[in-house]
């Protein structure tokens, strides 16, 4: 009788498709501080949706849109730009399991400038949740890390 077998995580592919809600959204500057984004601040509501057919969607808001958020001219680096507190856009993705990438790209956008946009993130899913890390370029022009960690729920 043989040893039992390691149990394995299912590849990115697999375990990506769902409904995600968003938990937390974070920006760490290269010197290690948190960089809060005003375009959305510090803890948006959002949704994420991939689907098994190779198509996604995401909608960003600011919890709190009272106040005005003024727009930007600032092209953000590997992301889209958020206008009046909201983000979302759509399109198609494909994974690369082995590097654990999503490269999506975006059909449509909230932004006009970010339709055509291919954009990619590392991703890893542990049980109900999903975790993704990019370079990027906070809404005021200043290079982040973003971190965002998702929970499912469908």
């Amino acid at each position: 009788m043989g040893s039992p077998s390691a149990s394995t995580a299912a590849p990115l592919s697999e375990a990506l498709p769902g409904s995600w809600r968003l938990v937390s959204r974070v920006d760490v500057t290269s010197d290690g501080k948190v960089h809060v984004d005003p375009a959305l601040g510090s803890d948006p509501i959002a949704l994420l949706i991939y689907d098994r057919a190779g198509n996604f969607s995401a909608q960003f808001m600011k919890r709190d849109r009272s106040a005005a958020v003024p727009e930007r001219s600032v092209e953000a680096r590997n992301n889209t730009q958020a206008q009046g507190g909201y983000d979302a856009y759509f399109g198609t993705y494909v994974v690369d399991d082995a590097a654990s990438v999503v490269t999506q790209s975006l059909l449509g956008s909230l932004s006009a400038a970010n339709v055509g946009s291919t954009l990619s993130r590392r991703m890893t899913v542990r049980g109900d949740s999903l975790f993704i890390q990019l370079e990027t370029t906070s809404w005021d022009g200043l290079p982040v890390t973003r971190t965002l960690t998702w929970q499912r729920v469908g």
